[in-house]
């Protein structure tokens, strides 16, 4: 079941031109559980990031902002795209969530540099379960680029410009 209550749109244009850009959410797993209706369950997915055709993806990881709660066990994470662009294990790939602390960051895949050439999003996978998890707050985290086409720059001549 795709949860979205806390999906994140992506942008990142500044006066200078486009560059790269980061982006962040937090999944916290008491308000997935409250939206959900249910307890999680393995396959649950948490649509983090929105990002929009023509977006590189440089890099994506996860951060345990608060660990899981104790009583939490067998439980892994996958960070990826769950749609078109990849598979779900794309940037972690089965992450021990009740084995991490506060401030743990998951060891990334070496998959990075990810053309997305339709929307689509960032998603974090509860992969496999033994214990639900009640609370504790994962943070997604993205590199992204704007590769969409910029246009013709040439600069357009207007009536204005031509000499009476």
């Amino acid at each position: 079941m795709a949860i979205t209550g806390e999906l994140v749109a992506a942008r990142g244009n500044s006066n200078r031109g486009r560059m790269p850009y980061f982006v962040q959410a937090s999944i916290n797993m008491a308000t997935a559980t409250v939206e959900k209706g249910s307890a999680l369950a393995a396959g649950d997915i948490f649509e983090a990031i929105s990002v929009p055709a023509n977006t590189l993806v440089l890099q994506a990881g996860m951060q345990y902002t608060t660990a899981l709660d104790g009583s939490a066990a067998g439980v892994t994470f996958n960070l990826g795209f769950s749609d078109t662009h990849g598979a779900v294990d794309t940037f972690v790939a089965v992450h021990d969530g009740d084995a991490a602390a506060a401030g743990d960051y998951a060891t990334p895949t070496d998959d990075s540099n990810i053309l997305v050439e339709t929307a689509d999003t960032i998603d974090l996978e509860l992969q496999a379960i033994s214990t639900t998890p009640v609370s504790g707050i994962i943070r997604i985290f993205a590199v992204l680029m704007d590769c969409s086409d910029t246009g013709d720059l040439v600069g357009t001549e207007v009536v204005r410009d031509q000499l009476a």
